[in-house]
């Protein structure tokens, strides 16, 4: 155990760079990205957060795109179907894949949703013959959908959450608490639950759960290697701990030295750098981020790092919008300098740029390298061309450069 250390002080850019370097941006990039390349990602991301927004390119493919570059799709459905399954989905950050690894740092999770559910009367107890039965059921027919037995055990729908059958219900309740995992996705994204055992390899399946401390300790842990540098609130909100939990992490992590006190120019709360962060100099990325990439997700520590102020907005009346329906921002460099709202128009086989805007003191070079970007976007969703909308300060620049 080694003593307080002395802390850090980082500059805005410095902090950019620790963040960007953490989440693979410094990576040296790969002509064809293989199954190491992409466990490696996921290693930096640490989860890659599932979303059924299908409008470009679904949530849990984009980060991995823009870091590994154009790469087969099929990669990430090897990692999570095919033995040894890299990735396992569960409810890491919200529904996100993860490495297999940390099943046993979730089972405290798992614990309190089953807890939770007794205490309060949830489906547990109201419900417990058709937890029972769907158990057995699977048990005996393997990986299933909801629909698959729903068509056995037929039941009145009910309007709960997305109008979900009480099988439906039943079956994440089961994933909820461990006692289903996710085998795989069906063509019609559909969740094939199966018993944890046969998904799951057994090393992990049976390896005894961490205590609610010491899963905090790892998630912690994790979550400042995927930062590189990050606030308290950071770091809770990455595996959604609380804070008080995430501070009693913290301090240990810091006695051990794995963590170290930090200050970063311009943020109010006290920071921590992992005491094996890369600090580089330079970090020359160019990249389109998802809404839903680890290094813009929680918006806060995005304006503290880039300036940028970023709000998802496919939930807003399209008259309220300010930006558009799936915006992605355009990190160049060490910096987000624009923003484009996209459309995959597959059945005219072209990338549909709705919306584009620079940032305050984007370089020059702005349009000329997305244009690069949507290009190279655009030939790895298998779309032939990019056309330009004129909405937004970007898009008369961003329209000549396309068409060049």
């Amino acid at each position: 155990m080694s003593g307080p250390a002395s802390v850090v002080a980082l500059s805005r850019g410095q902090a950019r760079r620790v963040a960007l370097a953490a989440q693979g941006f410094a990576d040296r990039p790969h002509a064809r990205p293989t199954m190491r390349t992409l466990a490696r990602t996921v290693e930096r991301t640490g989860v890659l957060q599932i979303d059924s927004v299908n409008v470009l390119q679904r949530a849990h493919f984009m980060p991995l795109y823009s870091r590994m570059g154009p790469y087969d799709v099929d990669l990430l459905r090897r990692a999570a179907e095919e033995p040894p399954r890299r990735v396992v989905e569960y409810w890491a950050h919200v529904a996100a894949f993860m490495p297999v690894d940390l099943w046993p740092a979730m089972r405290f999770r798992m614990e309190a949703h089953r807890t939770r559910s007794v205490t309060e009367g949830g489906l547990a107890v109201t419900h417990r013959d058709l937890l029972d039965s769907l158990l057995a059921e699977i048990a005996a027919r393997g990986p299933s959908t909801s629909r698959d037995l729903d068509d056995g055990l037929p039941r009145e729908k009910v309007h709960w959450g997305w109008n979900w059958s009480e099988t439906k219900r039943a079956l994440e309740h089961l994933f909820f608490v461990g006692d289903l995992a996710v085998a795989g996705r069906n063509s019609a994204f559909e969740r094939l639950y199966d018993l944890p055992e046969r998904v799951l390899p057994a090393s992990i399946a049976h390896a005894p759960a961490l205590t609610a401390e010491e899963a905090a300790r790892e998630l912690v842990g994790r979550a400042a290697r995927s930062h590189g540098v990050a606030t308290d609130v950071c770091l809770a909100d990455y595996y959604r701990l609380g804070l008080a939990s995430t501070r009693a992490a913290i301090a240990d992590l810091v006695e051990s030295g794995d963590l170290v006190p930090a200050r970063v120019e311009g943020w109010e709360r006290p920071a921590y750098l992992h005491a094996e962060a890369a600090r580089p100099r330079r970090v020359a990325a160019r990249a389109l981020l998802s809404p839903f990439d680890p290094v813009v997700w929680e918006r806060q520590r995005a304006e503290h790092l880039f300036g940028f102020h970023y709000r998802i907005e496919i939930y807003v009346p399209e008259a309220k919008r300010r930006y558009g329906y799936y915006v992605l921002p355009f990190l160049l460099g060490d910096r987000i300098v624009g923003r484009v709202d996209l459309k995959a128009d597959r059945a005219g086989r072209v990338l549909r740029v709705l919306g584009s805007y620079a940032e305050e003191d984007a370089p020059a070079d702005t349009a000329a390298e997305l244009a690069a970007e949507l290009r190279r976007l655009a030939a790895w969703l298998g779309l032939d061309d990019v056309e330009v909308a004129d909405r937004g300060d970007l898009a008369g620049p961003l329209a000549a450069e396309v068409g060049a």
